[in-house]
């Protein structure tokens, strides 16, 4: 019953909720945005949600317009010359996500879930995962969200092409983290995700994620 019901009316309740409290802070980083960059505020694009369906998820703009047509494509990495300087700032503490609140009300994704991927990246992962990795929808933050945080660093870290480096060792480690996240689907894991959201933007390096779940998936990049 959690799975569907209760889910859907948490999301709208957080989604009212949210934009309410969120909106004296909402507004100045508009205006800043205005002021900024290429002076643009949201940024959508497609992505890939719920039973494998395409929809345009909206975020705070950061980087260039052309952003997916030069330099790494759809790969961001740490220090990326594509990221405006006030950008750095919203995707170092995840505001520029906050829009996708308004992805929640519209029941494009939900809170806790899976993040919903540009189809290049969805296609990185093997048949198996992106035959079910979406059978629920894909979600603001997530498992692979508060495990997998530091994504940028690994890969500006690698020594192999990053394309080759996503595709052989972040997207199976992602998979497997969504597909134990499904079996393990109940309101208590997704409240303790979403503590542990706020928690790894403050705390980097802490091992709390991995200390708070039971038989997660272990990375390794060998």
């Amino acid at each position: 019953m959690y799975k569907h019901f209760f889910k859907r009316l948490f999301d709208i309740l957080f989604s009212v909720i949210a934009l309410l409290i969120l909106s004296p802070l909402l507004i100045p980083v508009v205006i800043i945005l205005l002021l900024t960059g290429e002076h643009y505020v949201f940024y959508g694009q497609y992505r890939i949600g719920y039973k494998n369906k395409k929809f345009k998820i909206l975020k705070f703009a950061t980087m260039l317009k052309n952003s997916p047509n030069i330099g790494t494509g759809s790969i961001t990495t740490r220090n990326d010359p594509r990221v405006f300087p006030f950008g750095r700032f919203l995707r170092k503490t995840k505001l520029n996500e906050l829009p996708q609140i308004l992805n929640i009300l519209r029941g494009d994704i939900s809170l806790i879930g899976p993040r919903p991927l540009m189809e290049v990246d969805f296609k990185k992962y093997s048949i198996e995962v992106q035959d079910k990795i979406y059978n629920i929808k894909p979600g603001l933050t997530g498992i692979g969200s508060v495990v997998f945080r530091d994504e940028q660093k690994l890969i500006s870290e690698s020594s192999i092409p990053l394309d080759e480096f996503y595709k052989l060792y972040i997207s199976p480690y992602k998979g497997e983290l969504e597909l134990w996240y499904q079996s393990n689907l109940t309101l208590w894991n997704d409240m303790k995700i979403m503590l542990l959201t706020g928690w790894v933007i403050l705390f980097s390096n802490s091992k709390l994620p991995e200390k708070m779940f039971k038989g997660l998936p272990v990375y390794s990049s060998r």
